[in-house]
């Protein structure tokens, strides 16, 4: 589908129910959201990290949206339903008409249910962390196990915070490039250090098929909390050290100034599902916890650069600020 068909779709579906359903737009895709459902439909694009270039390849990564999100939700992802055309008018769901799309079906939850919404009103409580943590650390004991992977991968993935460093420069104050490049000298020493730990890990299966982008915004929580908005388009991007996967969730809540809730989901985690032993693994966590907010800032650097409007650049500016500060602070605790 096109922009320009994803508006009609709009309008029609106004015209029928007297109800305009809202768009949100990412860079992978087009999300409307109902008064009862919300539709999500890819992109017909191509990244280095992805392909949605073919009506095919779409309806097979709705398919694997919505089979890897049922390992963790509950009556949120329903189905792939097509987006047709009939005599120039669009819908979803409708049997008669041209397929020119798929769209992934879920039901919808209230907004205020989610963990980042509610952790701004400072609403999560510990009881909220102790259900989330048995509902994540079960889910990983259960999934698969990886046992082929390039564990030395992340550290390029690290180094790849340089590439938005001139822009960083113009934009922000000159200490941010001194953060980087020590963070990168950091990271490169730390992880010559750490290339047995991290296949030994591999080997006991400590690589698991996980959700791959867990964070506050993508929980609902409700009386069982819902982890939802798993990668599908990427393997390799969920295929992860479960540490790496619950490294992404401590930081976001260290990012909210909740490290309190932080060291609350780790330790009980860890009683749980028993994966960070040693002082090695200890510091192995703070790293993961250094590359999710490393790649949190270069996200939001990239956002910047890109921004249409001033507002939004200096919010996503400050928002790189943010997690380059949080970057350095693991980093320095990296032995």
């Amino acid at each position: 589908m096109t922009k320009n068909e994803i508006d009609k779709l709009i309008e029609q579906e106004y015209a029928l129910l007297h109800i305009r359903p809202d768009l949100i737009e990412t860079h992978i895709s087009w999300v409307l959201i109902g008064e009862h459902y919300v539709y999500k439909i890819k992109k017909p694009i191509t990244y280095s990290f992805l392909d949605f270039s073919t009506l095919q390849k779409r309806k097979y990564y709705c398919e694997r949206e919505v089979s890897l999100n049922k390992r963790l939700t509950e009556d949120i992802y329903l189905d792939v339903v097509p987006v047709i055309v009939n005599s120039g008018c669009y819908s979803i769901g409708q049997k008669e008409g041209d397929i020119i799309d798929f769209a992934v079906k879920m039901r919808k939850i209230d907004r205020s249910l989610q963990m980042d919404v509610l952790l701004a009103d400072n609403k999560v409580t510990t009881d909220d962390i102790i259900r989330l943590t048995e509902k994540i650390a079960t889910f990983h004991k259960k999934t698969n196990i990886i046992y082929e992977k390039d564990v030395m991968e992340i550290q390029q993935e690290f180094n790849d915070l340089g590439t938005v460093k001139p822009f960083l420069s113009e934009n922000l104050d000159k200490h941010c490039h001194t953060i980087i490049e020590k963070a990168i000298n950091a990271s490169d020493i730390f992880m010559k250090k750490c290339r047995s730990l991290l296949q030994n890990r591999l080997n006991e299966g400590f690589f698991r098929d996980c959700h791959g982008d867990l964070h506050t915004r993508n929980i609902f929580l409700l009386s069982t909390p819902q982890p939802f908005d798993c990668i599908e388009f990427n393997d390799n991007f969920r295929q992860i050290d479960v540490l790496n996967e619950v490294a992404f969730l401590c930081m976001d809540l260290d990012a909210s100034h909740r490290q309190d809730l932080s060291n609350l989901f780790i330790k009980r985690y860890n009683s749980i599902f028993p994966s960070m032993r040693t002082q090695e693994e200890a510091q192995l966590f703070i790293y993961y916890k250094s590359y999710r907010a490393n790649v949190r800032a270069k996200v939001n650097s990239l956002r910047a650069g890109s921004a249409a409007d001033i507002t939004t650049k200096k919010e996503c500016l400050t928002q790189t600020e943010k997690y380059l500060s949080l970057m350095e602070h693991y980093v320095s605790q990296l032995a």
